[in-house]
């Protein structure tokens, strides 16, 4: 028999209490795992997308440092402003819109890879994959200023910024906020309103820990003296054209923005980020070292295959390309492309078994030798450029471009790099006797006075006057009077082959009967005078004809002419002018400046003499030319008194620079020996294949000068009293990211 247990109380009650509260505690469990989850998964997200956002914007500004300064150099080329379509690309929110592009930052997955997957109905999860569609949201000035950039003239961004430039222009200051804008004088002009330069409200900066918000002092010097280069701090960075913190010669271009790629698509992400403040600087780096060129170069051998010796370098070198032949040793070693080293080779003092770019070889001398290491790629940078000016032969020649119009910017891009168009004096060679016979005919000589530009046209044939000598000039009409000041010149008075002359005579003259007596009676007649001229023609005893210059004699010749004195008129290209055609025309100079530069052997030369002293050249001297140059006295070997304010370690010489394709030592001999100082360049190509030996010397004969007779003893500039009047010119381009917690603004 089978019995049932008895129940006490309602039937389920129990069971459905329980049930019913582990449902409940089951459903909380599993709601809370689940936006745990959701959580986490937006976390995740978060995250994802931040990570996405930062590597697509270091992306995009790698890609601004490479475009920028390829839009400077545009918006300075002639026909940059005809047409919108020419001048939209140049613009700051292009700019950045082609970084947008060029970083592929506009997707998460390229096309390509996209396409390779050969997935049908492909989802792509990234709900920050956007098409950036609106730069302007990403892309702004900074704050409270309105547009892409903030530009760094006229006024200060405040603590942690460069010091800010003065632009007298408000034409060219509103087109510096909408292009990047280069605008530099040429060394000969005053401070003009259309040019970038240092004023008083850069000076606090150049001095004070404020600059670059490293919170160390400056080294900048007077703005009033140096408005155009000064004295700056090198940055941060693994380039080592300088040493990072150094003072260097330079001028510092720059416009401050923010970025935030998250902006465009805040609404869907809701993802809220911290905009990134940076400042994008192009400095203008006068060539300054020891060695410098964007040139294919050899160190440490003459071509000869004879080791340097006698060889003293200080500071750095920096070449294009490189190749370090013997047991040669460096302070510093800056290349732009590549550079290859012997087993002998010493740089910082330190020796590399392996390549100096093999991984781990820099962190290792950083551990045991400090911060700086002394071999550099720029390509190790992640937001630097370094941009070597180099025009080649168009830079001795200021005939081989047209007229620039229509450009953007005040400054044309001729203007900027050809250092034969920045020269004050020019001497040309306008005619010749004739096809066969090249021996110049008539020269012109142009000069500056009173800022302004003239020309002086002088007959190698005949007199300006009839029956008068050659050389003689034009100086006023009877009874007027001409002031020579200090300069001593020969005088002539009268008219139609009938003069009366004085000699060595200086001051002011009243060209009178009273003086001269009256050499013709009854004609009314004119005065004219006969220089002491700083440059003639003359032939070598090898028959090559040649352009004497005389760079002493310029003071005294200008004072005749009434010119500007050599503060301003401190630099002379010599050019023939081969614009014009026909038999009495002089023909283009031929020029190679391959590894062994050369020049046609039936063209001009051009003579160095009577250049020993260069005192009266107070900002220095410079010579440029396209013709083969012979120094044939010793050149800048007087000391001078240095700038006020300005304290060399050493003894100072007015700064001058030579730029001419081919030189040679020596005029009516040849030279036992050469020493040289100061420092050395070359235009040469960095795609050549045989480099460029820059110690290499030749005599006069165009004979290398032996290696054990050549002394060199090269150093960098330091100080914007060394440069002189022309140089040649580097850009080096920089991004940095001003963090608030470092600067404190």
């Amino acid at each position: 028999m089978t019995t049932s247990p008895i129940r006490f109380g309602q039937p389920g009650f129990v069971s459905y209490v329980l049930v019913l509260t582990t449902v409940a505690i089951l459903t909380m469990l599993m709601v809370f795992t689940y936006r745990r989850a959701i959580d986490g998964q937006s976390v995740q997200r978060n995250v994802q997308l931040r990570m996405d956002y930062s590597e697509k914007e270091d992306a995009i500004l790698r890609s601004i440092v490479t475009i920028t300064p390829n839009r400077a150099i545009r918006a300075m080329i002639t026909g940059s402003s005809a047409s919108a379509a020419v001048s939209e690309p140049l613009r700051w929110q292009n700019i950045f819109t082609e970084a947008l592009d060029l970083a592929n930052a506009r997707t998460s997955i390229a096309s390509n890879v996209k396409a390779s997957l050969n997935l049908t109905n492909l989802r792509a999860g990234n709900i920050g994959d956007s098409a950036l569609g609106t730069p302007s949201v990403i892309f702004k000035a900074y704050s409270p200023e309105t547009g892409y950039v903030s530009t760094g003239v006229n006024r200060s961004l405040g603590s942690g910024f460069p010091p800010p430039l003065t632009l007298g222009s408000s034409t060219t200051s509103s087109l510096d906020a909408t292009y990047p804008i280069i605008a530099s004088a040429k060394a000969y002009d005053p401070v003009i309103a259309t040019t970038k330069v240092y004023g008083s409200s850069a000076q606090s900066y150049l001095n004070s820990p404020t600059l670059n918000g490293d919170g160390t002092v400056g080294y900048g010097v007077s703005v009033t003296t140096y408005p155009n280069f000064n004295r700056l701090k090198y940055p941060d960075i693994s380039f080592g054209y300088a040493k990072p913190g150094d003072p260097f010669v330079a001028k510092r271009n720059w416009w401050a923005f923010t970025l935030d790629v998250a902006a465009q698509d805040v609404a869907l992400t809701k993802l809220v980020r911290p905009s990134r403040d940076f400042v994008l600087s192009i400095y203008e780096v006068p060539s300054q070292l020891a060695i410098s060129a964007s040139s294919f170069m050899s160190l440490g051998q003459y071509a000869s295959g004879d080791a340097w010796q006698n060889v003293t370098i200080s500071g750095g070198v920096f070449a294009s390309k490189a190749v370090v032949e013997g047991t040669t040793a460096f302070t510093a070693l800056a290349s732009r492309r590549s550079m290859a080293l012997s087993g002998g080779t010493t740089i910082g003092g330190q020796t590399f078994a392996s390549s100096p770019f093999t991984p781990g070889v820099r962190e290792a001398y950083q551990l045991t030798q400090g911060t700086f290491f002394p071999v550099s790629l720029v390509s190790e940078s992640g937001r630097v450029a370094f941009v070597p000016i180099n025009r080649g032969v168009d830079f001795f020649d200021r005939f081989s471009q047209p007229t620039e119009s229509n450009v953007i910017s005040p400054t044309t891009w001729n203007n900027y790099s050809i250092g034969a168009l920045q020269c004050a004096m020019r001497l040309d060679v306008t005619s010749v006797t004739s096809a066969a016979n090249t021996t110049p005919t008539a020269l012109r000589f142009s000069y500056l006075k009173g800022g302004v530009r003239q020309d002086l046209n002088i007959s190698l044939t005949t007199g300006v006057a009839t029956g008068l000598p050659i050389g003689y000039l034009l100086a006023c009409n009877e009874n007027d009077s001409y002031d020579f000041g200090t300069a001593v010149v020969d005088l002539a008075y009268g008219k139609n082959g009938t003069y009366a002359y004085q000699t060595s005579q200086t001051g002011s003259v009243i060209y009178n009967n009273a003086r001269f007596g009256d050499p013709l009676v009854g004609v009314y007649k004119s005065g004219y005078y006969k220089p002491s001229y700083p440059f003639e023609v003359k032939v070598m005893a090898s028959g090559k004809i040649c352009l004497a210059i005389y760079p002493q004699r310029f003071t005294k010749f200008l004072a005749a002419l009434g010119a500007d004195g050599t503060a301003v008129n401190n630099s002379l290209v010599v050019n023939v002018d081969y614009t014009n055609f026909g038999p009495t025309y002089p023909l283009k100079p031929v020029i190679s400046l391959s590894s062994t530069p050369r020049c046609n052997e039936s063209d001009y030369g051009v003579i160095l003499q009577e250049c020993a002293d260069l005192r009266s050249f107070s900002k220095g001297f410079s010579l440029v030319t396209n013709l083969r140059t012979y120094i044939g006295d010793d050149f800048n070997i007087t000391a001078a008194t240095p700038p006020t304010g300005y304290t060399p370690t050493g003894t100072y010489y007015p700064p001058c620079s030579l730029f001419v394709p081919e030189k040679r030592y020596g005029v009516d001999v040849n030279p036992f020996a050469v020493n040289l100082g100061g420092q050395i360049g070359s235009l040469a190509s960095e795609t050549d294949t045989n480099p460029v030996r820059p110690l290499d010397s030749m005599n006069m004969s165009g004979s290398a000068i032996s290696s054990s007779n050549i002394t060199v003893n090269l150093r960098p500039i330091t100080h914007p009293a060394e440069l002189p009047p022309i140089t040649m010119m580097n850009w080096l381009v920089v991004l940095e990211e001003r963090r608030k917690e470092f600067v404190g603004y």
